[in-house]
């Protein structure tokens, strides 16, 4: 019992820290947006700053039509109250190659340096162990790195809210456009950069890598009032993922082509995989409908399953398969017969000279 109500002071006074920084870093805000951000009732926010008043915090309510409750000016509480696991949290989250890339590296260590000092040794020695037993690989498997020679200068454009032009490399005709951007924030998805730029009045997606030359300007710009850089990346890349995938394919898939699906092929088969599929025939075998790019794109991404799947519609796409069947089965029956051939001739020839 004594863990217990121990345990729920812990969690209450980690709770009002977190109010109290909320107040510090945004400003004022209502009762039910500090519910929000800690996922708490309205009646708990009342009770927490009631608490945090009697403590001797400066928080205050303002009321009217906006509202809300804020520190007094000036009021800054500092970095304490952190436990263990937040404090090696902290350190955890850091990705020292990709601030590397965007010329943040020298800073990156700095400011771990500064934060450190400030922990008690305690704390120290468990970001110690944090990072002795975690490491954070954030780059996808099996892809050359891409060279970013712009993207330090685009992240100074990204800060500092610069306009800019660039010319860069797309994949239809022409295939090299000029574009006078602004860009609003960066992205790094599986070890690949992103930016996400304001262009006349749409927002716009690229990959860094495609920037073929980079001019800032000292031109300044504003950014879009609410605009959330997390929200419009999700927005983009299942819209991206739905535009990807236009057309569908039947196929049958073995046991072992069921459990490989969701490493070899895209994140939207594998979720049709799991969602759709049905009871396994006499066989063994499951039908299942993939979302496909193209019968061209799917022709590829097929072969690599082998002899786990069969196509059954589109027909091109199952002529396809058969015919890259065929042309491999006739390509390894004449190296079986030459490489037989040559063994044959070799034994011989050592035969001969044995006798």
């Amino acid at each position: 019992m004594t863990d217990i109500l121990w345990q729920s002071l812990e969690m209450r006074a980690s709770r009002l820290l977190s109010v109290v920084l909320l107040l510090q870093d945004r400003g004022r805000l209502t009762a039910q947006q500090i519910a929000d951000e800690l996922g708490v009732s309205v009646r708990t926010v009342y009770r927490d700053v009631e608490a945090l008043g009697t403590a001797g915090v400066p928080v205050y309510a303002e009321l009217g039509a906006n509202g809300g409750y804020q520190l007094v000016d000036g009021y800054r509480t500092r970095l304490t109250g952190l436990t263990p696991q937040e404090a090696g949290t902290i350190f955890l989250a850091g990705v020292p190659d990709a601030a590397a890339e965007l010329g943040l590296g020298a800073v990156l260590t700095t400011a771990e340096l500064k934060l450190r000092a400030a922990l008690p040794a305690r704390l120290a020695r468990h970001v110690d162990e944090v990072r002795d037993r975690f490491h954070l690989d954030p780059a996808g498997w099996f892809r050359e790195t891409e060279t970013h020679p712009h993207l330090a200068a685009l992240a100074a454009a990204v800060w500092n809210r610069r306009r800019a032009r660039m010319r860069y490399q797309r994949w239809r005709e022409p295939r090299e456009v000029d574009r006078d951007i602004e860009p609003l924030g960066i992205v790094l998805k599986a070890g690949v950069w992103y930016f996400v730029a304001r262009v006349g009045d749409d927002l716009r997606t690229y990959r860094v890598a495609t920037i073929l030359d980079l001019t800032v300007f000292d031109e300044t710009f504003e950014r879009p009032d609410g605009f959330d850089l997390a929200a419009t990346w999700s927005a983009w890349a299942v819209d991206f993922e739905r535009r990807l995938h236009r057309a569908e394919a039947v196929v049958r898939l073995s046991p072992a082509g069921l459990t490989r699906i969701p490493y070899l092929m895209t994140r939207a088969m594998a979720r049709n995989v799991r969602d759709a599929v049905g009871d396994p025939d006499p066989d063994g075998w499951t039908t299942v409908t993939l979302p496909i790019e193209s019968v061209r794109h799917a022709h590829a991404d097929f072969l690599r399953l082998g002899e786990d799947i069969e196509v059954l519609s589109p027909p091109e796409l199952r002529d396809l398969m058969r015919a890259s069947i065929t042309a491999m089965t006739r390509l390894y029956s004449q190296a079986a017969t030459e490489v037989t051939g040559g063994v044959s001739s070799i034994s011989g020839s050592t035969a001969g000279r044995a006798r």
